[in-house]
């Protein structure tokens, strides 16, 4: 639209000079005289401008920005608005699909007989390729080398398609592998506070959406942007304006300042929990207050990252001093600083410690005095445990896994048998003064020189021999602990902080125990510069945290296989072991199969348990080990003070590093920039291929949409409990051998050692679909006793991919059933993409996670609600019926939004809600999903 062309109802463009530059600026308290808008939250004034500006786009009109400005805090949302992001950010992970959707739509252009080159982001779109690299190699100097080396064998062939789709789209940048995690990538160079645009001569703030839920690490900078599905995101870069409801906006009050020895991580697991009580899904958190000055920008992202976690749309900080200080010294440039100040402070989007408070719809409270060192586990983030009690929070969960394991040996009791695996005396380690060495035990084995509680053998252990060395593997063994992660590794405080413990420990003469795999995988260059500096690289190499990659590794499920003889016992005992990342995920079956329990940590405590080598031990009063001269060591003795931290951080965190890491960003190493990359603005499809394949979701699509119907007859595909994730819908990590996506690519030639992972292989919908509801962990009701992608069919056993198959060929329409916060997690498109390749019409659940049920509505899946307080269970369904659907046809054909329909399965009636929540999203599900709206449009215009 250009700025002729712009209505300007509220006479609100106006100038800023800022230096020699006049831009053009939509001012916000233009609107001041009519509306207090000056007391709206942060976060709600960016989306105003957002309105003001792109008013007359055929989306947003003059009704739509005095329903913003007029914003009741207290009412439950119900305004429609168009919001439209500057930029759009990717992972490979998201980004891959995301490109052959677009890829596949100028094909579909083509075949409507319009210019394929219409289909151009329109807006910029930045992918980094950060969810790749896997954990192959570990605890060597070399370990970064092989598994770069091994990260370019498996995906060569996607990373020439994403450089191809860099050479296709004009306005599509890739930053190139072994550079950065997306996150950190995006919060130390790609974001820019205000963005300009020098089309139109403009200054606004800088918004995004992201193909991953952690976006919101970006909010800790000021920035609004939030994750959504790769559907949403391709159509934001095709210039559609994203339908949202204007959002209550809670306000989290912070003061006082963390107290001596807890960090970052701590607080946002303390924060996590605390607002995951308060119940914020849908909503904005936005913090405020005397606290707020107090914690460095670091820690404001560490916060934003986990906004998923707690269940927020976003999770933001207002621009302020830090904000400046921060972008100075990441290397931005002394003009955006400038900038970023003068429009913030001439906007009333400043914030200092005597600003007046904003109207909130809520308000939560937190005294940062209050935090204590906390872990959370062992399969949620939001399940926080203090570090003090951890010990008897490890034993309570193995006690209810172990009781609902008829497998296990538990005879006495659950008490009795966890008693039984840990026994209560704990023996001086091996080799101390009045120890009998074991002829299990050598002495010389690290592990017992560093563990007190590990030491006896239990009934349930299993004798393990491994590179030279003995030892007995058991429940809460420790097997994985990664310093990984976005959530952490941008902060240099909690990252010196294990550098720093590390190198206490190693001058006590403590390592890590032998069955732990150790990793280092920090989120971009810096992190490894600056542990350079400050002369701690030897020592966390000294304790097995070498380099692995720079990407998101073990927190997504790249944590690569254990030992072969660590993981043989754990299958033989059928060990409850655990893992201990700091990252912002722990969900069953996440981080590697082998691995039961989760535990996410401060990356201190990452390195501390990689010592303790168990999870049944009190950190904060069990020795760690003993020292050379049979001194026992705690964690209190080598954990570094806050003053060290800090002091540490100025000296070794400098600004050159960011200049000098991103000075070439966009270049890649020899194996990037040696990519053989095909040409043409249309992509040469490879059917041998089995990592890219041309989307199918415009196949027979023709210029107009059909008619919607009912949902008649259809069958259950699964039926699901609470808290089912996209982790446990979408493909996720290891290939099964055995599995449909296995069985695919071993008939396609592909030998199991090289099927790599489901992320990987995003770009082919002939894998994915044959993945979905396959995790391990998924437990489907229909299917009682089995665990994985089963289901029954005419009450016959087989897979979930297998029935579907043979609904689809029969013609029956499917339906799943599901229960609470369906569809929590990460922002997995698959989730949704091969929910609809499956021949699911319709989901029925209690409720909703926001991104999942959006992305549903993108591919063309009905939501729809339970009667509340109803479940599955308590309207007696047994997933058995034949379900029809109705009340649904004739208002959407009639341009309505229905909000209830009825559903007759069996002898049970019910209304259901329907979870289609604003007009747009009904024109998106008119089309068949917002590919197809999206196309029409441009074909048509």
């Amino acid at each position: 639209m250009a700025p002729t062309d712009h209505p300007d109802s509220f006479a609100a463009r106006g100038t800023l000079k800022v230096g020699d530059r006049e831009l053009e600026i939509f001012r916000l308290d233009a609107l001041q005289s009519k509306y207090d808008v000056a007391r709206l939250p942060f976060s709600l004034k960016i989306l105003l401008e957002n309105l003001l500006r792109t008013e007359g786009n055929g989306a947003v009109d003059a009704a739509d920005i005095e329903a913003l400005a007029t914003w009741d805090a207290k009412a439950e949302p119900a305004n429609e608005i168009a919001f439209t992001p500057a930029r759009v950010v990717m992972q490979d992970f998201t980004g891959v699909p995301a490109v052959v959707d677009l890829a596949a739509m100028r094909d579909a252009m083509a075949d409507l007989g319009g210019d394929p080159a219409r289909i151009e982001p329109l807006v910029p779109a930045e992918l980094v390729i950060d969810h790749s690299v896997q954990v192959d190699e570990f605890g060597t100097r070399t370990a970064f080398a092989f598994n770069a080396a091994r990260e370019f064998e498996r995906n060569r062939e996607r990373y020439e398609f994403l450089k191809w789709g860099q050479d296709a789209f004009e306005t599509f940048k890739v930053v190139p592998p072994d550079t950065g995690i997306v996150h950190q990538v995006n919060l130390e160079y790609l974001a820019r506070v205000v963005f300009v645009n020098d089309r139109d001569n403009q200054a606004y703030p800088d918004t995004l959406v992201g193909t991953d839920s952690h976006t919101t690490m970006i909010n800790g900078l000021g920035v609004l942007g939030w994750g959504v599905g790769g559907i949403e995101a391709e159509a934001a870069m095709l210039g559609q304006p994203m339908s949202m409801l204007i959002p209550q906006v809670v306000g989290f009050k912070l003061h006082g300042e963390l107290p001596e020895g807890a960090t970052a991580t701590d607080l946002v697991l303390t924060v996590t929990e605390l607002l995951r009580h308060k119940g914020v899904v849908g909503k904005f958190v936005e913090f405020f207050g005397p606290g707020v000055t107090s914690l460095p920008l670091a820690d404001r992202a560490t916060i934003g990252n986990m906004s998923p976690e707690f269940g927020s749309t976003c999770a933001i900080f207002p621009i302020d001093a830090e904000t400046l200080r921060y972008l100075a010294f990441s290397g931005r440039p002394k003009e955006l600083v400038d900038l970023v100040e003068a429009y913030a402070k001439e906007q009333g989007l400043w914030h200092d410690e005597h600003a007046e408070e904003p109207t909130y719809s809520d308000v939560v409270e937190l005294d940062l005095s209050t935090v204590v060192p906390s872990l959370a586990g062992p399969k949620r983030p939001q399940d926080r445990v203090p570090l003090s009690h951890a010990k008897e929070g490890f034993r309570s969960a193995l006690g209810e896994l172990l009781g609902d394991d008829p497998g296990q040996e538990v005879a006495h009791g659950h008490d009795e048998a966890i008693a039984e695996s840990f026994p209560a005396s704990d023996p001086p380690a091996n080799g101390a003064p009045g120890h009998e060495p074991d002829p299990h035990e050598p002495i010389d084995a690290p592990a017992v020189a560093a563990g007190t509680v590990i030491a006896q053998r239990s009934a349930s252990a299993v004798h393990v021999a491994l590179d030279g060395q003995e030892f007995d593997l058991d429940h809460g063994h420790v097997v994985i602990a990664a310093i990984t992660s976005c959530t952490n590794t941008s902060n240099p405080s909690v990252m010196l902080a294990a550098g720093l413990l590390a190198r206490n420990a190693v001058a006590r003469g403590l390592t890590r125990a032998p069955w732990v795999k150790t990793s280092l995988a920090p989120g971009s260059k810096v992190v490894t510069e600056y542990y350079e500096r400050a002369g701690l690289t030897g020592d966390l190499e000294a304790l097995g945290f070498n380099l692995v990659g720079y990407g998101c590794t073990t927190c997504i499920g790249n944590s690569g296989p254990l030992p072969d003889e660590i993981s043989a016992a754990v299958q033989q005992g059928d060990l409850a072991v655990t893992s201990v990342l700091s990252g912002n995920r722990n969900f069953e079956g996440r981080i590697n199969p082998d691995v039961k329990m989760n535990y996410l940590a401060s990356p201190p405590l990452v390195v501390a348990y990689a010592i303790a080598g168990t999870m049944d031990i009190n950190l904060t009063e069990d020795p760690l080990g003993r020292d050379a001269e049979g001194n026992e060591v705690y964690l209190k003795d080598i954990w570094p003070s806050t003053a060290e931290i800090a002091r540490t951080v100025e000296e070794a965190v400098q600004s050159d590093m960011f200049r000098a890491s991103y000075g070439e960003v966009f270049e890649g190493d020899d194996n990037w920039r040696g990519l053989e990359v095909p040409t043409g603005d249309r992509y040469a499809w490879d059917e041998a291929s089995t990592y890219i394949a041309k989307a199918p979701y415009f196949e027979g699509m023709e210029a107009d949409p059909s008619p919607v119907t009912d949902i008649e007859d259809a069958r259950v595909l699964a039926k699901l409990g609470d808290s089912v994730t996209t982790d446990h819908i979408s493909p996720a990590g290891a290939i099964k051998k055995d599995g449909p996506a296995g069985a695919y690519l071993q008939s396609r030639g592909v030998e199991p050692k090289d099927f790599n992972s489901y992320g990987s292989r995003r770009g082919n919908h002939e894998v994915m679909i044959r993945g979905t509801f396959a995790n391990i962990r998924l437990r489907n009701q229909l299917a009682p006793g089995t665990e994985g992608g089963v289901t029954k069919k005419d009450g016959q056993e087989m897979s979930i991919f297998e029935a579907s198959e043979q609904y689809i060929a029969a013609g029956v329409p499917l339906v799943v059933l599901g229960g609470a916060e369906y569809g929590s997690g990460s922002s997995r498109d698959w989730a949704a993409k091969g929910t609809n390749l499956l021949g699911v019409r319709a989901v029925i659940a209690v409720s909703f996670e926001r991104i999942h049920r959006s992305n549903l509505v993108g591919m063309g899946v009905l939501p729809l609600q339970f009667p509340e307080g109803e479940t599955a269970d308590s309207l007696g369904l047994t997933g058995e019926e034949a379900f029809t659907i109705t009340g649904l046809a004739d208002p959407m054909n009639a341009g309505e939004l229905p909000r209830e329909v009825q559903v007759r399965a069996g002898d049970v009636t019910f209304t259901a809600r329907v979870r289609i929540d604003t007009p747009k999203e009904a024109d998106y599900f008119r089309h068949g999903g917002i590919l197809r709206y999206v196309l029409r449009q441009l074909a048509a215009s």
